[in-house]
């Protein structure tokens, strides 16, 4: 994802938001005589990608497995967006996360990328890859190594020296991802990826960066890349369109399609309440047309959104906006911008994120804090959110009606109302019609009833017949007509279709509306059919001299109607409001699609001779109908038989509800050991195995007066977390002040020490519209600096994360540590004291003492570098402590306690560790917290910043039945008050189900690291 500024990313939407045109007034040109583009079993048109030479709407979600160091619930997330609706699963590679060193690589454990997309082929998930070398997404440095802000060499450009280090890691990755293609890797491997991006918002387009662009292309393909490649474009700006498009004034490239992102639909307010932002954007055949016309830009490849805001993210410093931001790019607007965008011909979208995890450890960048939430779909703690279930529904309507990709305008409406406009598609190889149904402008949240009048395939509407519909507040209908469903001809509906199937020969379908409103199907028969009403109130008429048969309805809770015709299969219609909607899942299984009523989850369906096995979660007791095969005579949930009875209409019904969740008692932490943590700042540290700070070259973009030595960590192999200096210098009666320059990225700390007293500290603001990310500390000294002999400076920088190199300009290379420092007279008159530095950070620098759990879970505290956070440490010799503690210690202090856990077997939770008063995003003590558990960095709290005050931990890092340990490194000023607040395990998600999950094997005791 791009990471600007709020105000320049707003301003970036806006400026895309021409006013929509009339939704039935196409502007751009289908181009229908594109030629179509073949890469083995992928292909694509102008219009849509094809799989196996069938036209395919590519919805897709984001997936970060980086962020989700637990890789058994990696599967737990790509079944919940299978079962969700989706069909295809983005993943960016964080080229960080795999290389700690220049030349070192690994792709084991909680990186193992081979695994994660076999599990997506396994769950039946394309794969969209997008292997960097920049990826972006809120991660330090852009997803580059550390070891690369060493590099002279200007990144994202043709210099040799940065190619030589992108194709060091592109020749590991491309050979993973080529195993895993559609088509095969030639050897006998394959899977399910069909796309593949080489590059991300790439917006500088100089010679140096055609050339860079040539090579990742080349590089990619002659590693065995063979599915059609592109890069994602910096909003719709024309950028790396492929050659063969006939539209001036873009930049051409090497690419196979052209793709962009874009996060329009405003955002949250300061008060953390939602707003409705700007109209939906015509970026395609509705548009402006032109270069950037969206899908105009490349009218021979198919409009295609690589990244479209499935939420946004939140930064240091807000009123948290994530729940926020669920309602804000959630139910209603899915609806309204991912509807326009499938009307404009944007085939392939997906959703930036559709499960954003924990930026755990370092992973962050400056701006963004611990949890990654995003607002999306999936949360943090892995619950379904809402929008979650709307978009099942959606996904369920892409799912039966396959006429949706590469439909293009059909021609004017007529709609009663002008509060409300309707974009009209047609399939031009089989005429059935997308009628997409939006406020006028699509953000209006009146309370509006109209009809359309419509030439449809099967002649000239008016609907509803019975009266108008409705279109109340922020809304949008998916409607489609003159659709061939199985057995069935639909003339057109009000109700939004989900789900269809066939169950011996007869047809199943799902249509639901809002509750309360009216719906009306009309259906094509060659005589009047015989009409039941199983359950709810239903009305018929059936008009002979067209043949159609009209049902009208209220959505409210279910209805059900079996239909048999002389010329068609038997049709059971189920009627549902959302609510009742929500409660369906679709899966496929061995003998025929399966629809499922009831739990909170339907995971899989899997034949077993004649025994249909179903997985999922219940939230609670839940009834199960089920509509299946007859030749499925038995069924089993989770393992368990479940004795069913007849239903209604076909169906059968559990004999009894599935059971719920357990309620989970969670142990108070008490028991708490306490240690201080920053010997450092002692006068009589031993620190003579530290690196002496010297001249040595540096490439970063940061100037220091000259004179001074290279005093930035990342030239010493630190690149994450804490970094700790000590400067010895000769005592004098002008040393009155302390000046220092340093980088720690956004809310970034320096703390100071003159021979053991605590000097003070320094941070840098955090939030937007950019955080500071360098700054300047100027702090008094004491009056011992002013005598005679020798004076220890003990310093420790907090790193925040580097920034991410967006814009081309090597901004992931600016100074973090200590840039300059100098000791200073009264009225800022500088000497010439000299100091003689030492630095040191992580354990092992870029030999990383901890290899399993990676490059991001260390930085350079005392405690981390002896293993303190590790849960075989023995604490025994330290002081017991209470939490909350009274009072502080200036500089860092550890506490310590452990923990039992007994979550019943068969139950699927997430328990998070919460600070304080979670109901306000800050506190007035100000202090923070580095987050150890059982030895894995979970985040970091800063209590009066904020806005997170709970950190979710996945199960594998969390031993649900078992012992755990955690540890704390608490760093506070010392100042009273500033002490660390009550702190407490919480439940976050807790069902009944999942699937089994593993701990993840890592070093337990210090002796364990290397």
């Amino acid at each position: 994802m791009k990471m600007r500024p709020i105000a320049a990313a707003l301003l970036l939407a806006s400026s895309a938001l021409a006013a929509p045109a009339a939704a039935q007034d196409a502007k751009e040109t289908v181009n229908l005589s594109a030629p179509e583009q073949r890469f083995g079993r992928v292909s694509f048109d102008g219009r849509s990608l094809k799989i196996d030479g069938k036209r395919t709407v590519i919805w897709s979600g984001e997936f970060h497995p980086f962020r989700l160091p637990s890789p058994d619930l990696w599967r737990d997330i790509l079944q919940k967006m299978k079962a969700s609706g989706f069909n295809t699963v983005a993943l960016y590679f964080d080229w960080g996360f795999h290389s700690p060193k220049k030349g070192v690589y690994d792709f084991s454990g909680i990186r193992d990328i081979d695994r994660l997309l076999t599990m997506a082929d396994e769950e039946g998930l394309y794969v969209m890859t997008r292997a960097g070398p920049y990826v972006n997404a809120e991660l330090t440095r852009g997803g580059f190594p550390g070891w690369l802000v060493n590099q002279r060499g200007k990144a994202r450009t043709d210099d040799p020296e940065y190619m030589a280090a992108a194709d060091e890691w592109l020749t590991r990755i491309n050979a993973i991802i080529a195993r895993h293609q559609i088509n095969g890797d030639g050897k006998g491997n394959k899977g399910s990826v069909i796309l593949h991006q080489i590059e991300n918002e790439l917006a500088a387009t100089t010679p140096a960066q055609r050339r860079y662009m040539d090579h990742l292309y080349a590089k990619a393909r002659a590693d065995g890349i063979n599915v059609p490649i592109f890069h994602n474009d910096q909003g719709r700006n024309g950028y790396w369109v492929p050659e063969n498009s006939p539209v001036e004034k873009v930049v051409k490239g090497p690419n196979d399609m052209y793709a962009f992102d874009g996060y329009p639909g405003g955002t949250c307010t300061v008060q953390g309440k939602p707003t409705r932002g700007s109209a939906a954007p015509d970026w395609g055949y509705y548009g402006p047309g032109g270069a950037r016309g969206g899908a105009s830009a490349s009218p021979n490849t198919p409009g295609f959104a690589a990244e479209f805001g499935g939420g946004w993210f939140d930064y240091w410093g807000s009123n948290g906006g994530y729940e926020c931001n669920a309602i804000q790019r959630g139910k209603r607007f899915q609806r309204v911008f991912y509807g326009t965008n499938l009307a404009n011909g944007i085939n392939i979208q997906s959703f930036y994120m559709l499960y954003g995890g924990t930026s755990w450890g370092w992973l962050p960048a400056p701006v963004v804090f611990t949890s990654y939430d995003y607002g999306s779909a999936i949360s943090e703690p892995r619950t379904i959110r809402p929008k979650a279930e709307e978009l099942k529904q959606l996904g369920g309507l892409i799912a039966a009606v396959p006429d949706l990709a590469g439909m293009v305008p059909a021609g004017s409406v007529q709609i009663s109302s002008p509060n409300i406009q309707v974009y009209h598609n047609k399939s031009p190889e089989t005429d059935a019609r997308f009628l997409m149904v939006t406020h006028k402008p699509s953000n209006g949240q009146t309370n509006d009833s109209f009809t359309i009048t419509a030439d449809l395939p099967d002649g000239r509407y008016t609907l509803p017949q019975a009266g108008p519909m409705q279109l109340n507040g922020f809304d949008a209908k998916w409607l489609v007509a003159g659709v061939k469903l199985g057995g069935q001809k639909l003339v057109y509906s009000t109700s939004e279709l989900q789900a269809l199937l066939k169950v011996d020969g007869s047809d199943v379908a799902l249509i639901y509306g809002r509750a309360g409103e009216q719906g009306e199907t009309v259906l094509r028969y060659a005589g009047a059919p015989k009409v039941t009403v199983v359950e709810g109130n239903v009305t018929s008429a059936f008009d002979a001299s067209k043949g159609d048969l009209r049902l009208n309805y209220a959505h409210q809770g279910r209805a059900i109607v079996t239909i048999e015709g002389a010329d068609r299969p038997k049709l059971t219609l189920l009627i549902g409001d959302e609510a009742e909607g929500a409660r369906y899942w679709r899966q496929d299984s061995a003998a025929g699609t399966v629809l499922v009523r009831g739990p909170a989850l339907v995971r899989t369906a899997t034949v077993r001779g004649g025994q249909l096995a179903l997985t999922g979660d219940t939230a609670a007791e839940t009834p199960l109908e089920i509509w299946a095969p007859a030749k499925l005579r038995t069924l089993s949930w989770n393992g368990a038989p479940v004795a069913l009875r007849a239903g209604k209409a076909g169906s059968r019904v559990a004999s009894k509800p599935l059971a719920g969740p357990a309620e989970i008692a969670l142990p108070r932490l008490t028991g708490w050991k306490m240690a201080e943590g920053s010997p450092e700042a002692k006068p009589g540290f031993d620190d003579s195995k530290w690196a002496a700070i010297d001249n040595r070259s540096s490439a970063s973009i940061t100037a220091r007066p000259d004179g001074q030595p290279n005093m930035g960590m990342d030239s010493y192999g630190f690149h994450d977390g804490d970094v700790w200096y000590r400067g010895r210098f000769t005592g004098t009666a002008d040393a009155k002040l302390l000046r220092l320059f340093y980088g720690a990225g956004g809310s970034g700390l320096a703390q100071v020490w003159l021979d053991g007293q605590f000097v003070g500290q320094h941070e840098l603001p955090s939030g937007l519209p950019r955080p500071i990310t360098t700054g300047v500390a100027e702090l008094a000294l004491p009056d011992a600096a002013q005598a005679q002999g020798e004076h220890v400076l003990s310093v420790m920088v907090r790193n925040n994360g580097h920034n991410w190199d967006l814009d081309v300009d090597d901004f992931h290379k600016e100074a973090r540590g200590i840039v300059s420092a100098s000791i200073e007279a009264p009225g800022g008159r500088s000497f010439g004291v000299p100091i003689a530095w030492k630095i040191q950070g992580k354990q092992g620098g870029e030999d990383i003492a901890d290899p399993v759990r990676g490059v991001a879970n260390n930085g350079g505290l005392y405690g981390e570098r002896v293993g303190w956070h590790l849960p075989g440490f023995d604490d025994s010799q330290w002081q017991a402590a209470t939490v909350p503690s009274a009072r502080a210690t200036a500089g860092t202090s550890w506490y310590r306690t452990r923990f039992d856990l007994a979550v019943p077997k068969g139950q699927d939770a997430t328990i998070g560790i919460a600070f304080g008063d979670t109901e306000t995003p800050r506190s007035k003590a100000r202090y923070r917290v580095l987050i150890f558990v059982n030895g894995w960095n979970m985040g970091q709290f800063i209590a009066h910043i904020g806005p997170q005050r709970v950190f979710p931990v996945p199960e594998g890092i969390l031993d649900h039945r078992g012992t755990n340990h955690i540890a704390l490194a608490v760093t506070s000023d010392g100042a009273a008050g500033d002490a660390l607040e009550d702190v407490r395990l919480v439940t976050l998600h807790n069902v009944r189900g999942g699937l089994p999950v593993r701990m993840v094997a890592a070093p337990s005791r210090p002796s364990d690291l290397n």
